[in-house]
């Protein structure tokens, strides 16, 4: 018997609320991290800003990458 998720029946519940899935995980380990107890609250804090470069791809070939930042600060 195949459920309505596997038949795409059904849209996860993250999707009908607009978001994505990254946004969506994002919110639930910024809670998980929120709620641990200290030393480790401060330690798992310190882990969460990511750093990434983006680089645009125009006739096969990038150009310059900009660097990002996906933290908290940055909202």
């Amino acid at each position: 018997m195949a459920s309505a998720a596997a038949s795409g029946g059904a849209a996860p519940f993250w999707r009908a609320a607009g978001m994505t899935y990254i946004s969506y995980s994002n919110i639930c380990a910024s809670l998980v991290r929120n709620c641990l107890k200290e030393p480790f609250k401060t330690e798992a804090l310190t882990r969460e800003k990511v750093h990434f470069a983006v680089a645009k791809w125009i006739n096969g070939k990038p150009e310059k990458p900009s660097l990002r930042s996906d933290s908290p600060e940055a909202d």
